[in-house]
């Protein structure tokens, strides 16, 4: 149950990450919205899974990089961001340290 609502806890950070670019500065009442429940939603999510004994760290480690990995794809694929050979590689290195994380936690 933990690691389903990490999950969906990254899902509210992308969401919300994603809304704050479209919100334009916070102009866009929308997107400004979406963004504020998204990150409300997304730390609970984070609290409520951390509660359920997940590993601080590991939680973090999980939550972060993969969100950071989601949103530099989504930029790419959505938003003309670019996507170099060197984003690409920063991100394999986060999903590395994400498993390696991972792996040392397991006892």
């Amino acid at each position: 149950m933990a690691w389903l609502l990490l999950t969906l806890a990254i899902a509210c950070e992308v969401t919300a990450t994603s809304a704050l670019k479209l919100s334009d500065g916070f102009t866009h009442p929308g997107w400004t919205i979406t963004t504020a429940i998204g990150y409300i939603a997304s730390f609970t999510l984070l609290a409520q899974a951390l509660k359920l004994h997940l590993d601080m760290g590991t939680a973090y480690a999980v939550w972060a990089g993969a969100g950071t990995a989601a949103i530099a794809l989504i930029g790419a694929a959505f938003m003309g961001e670019t996507l170099t050979p060197l984003k690409i590689g920063g991100i394999l290195l986060i999903i590395g340290g994400v498993v390696i994380l991972n792996l040392a936690a397991t006892p």
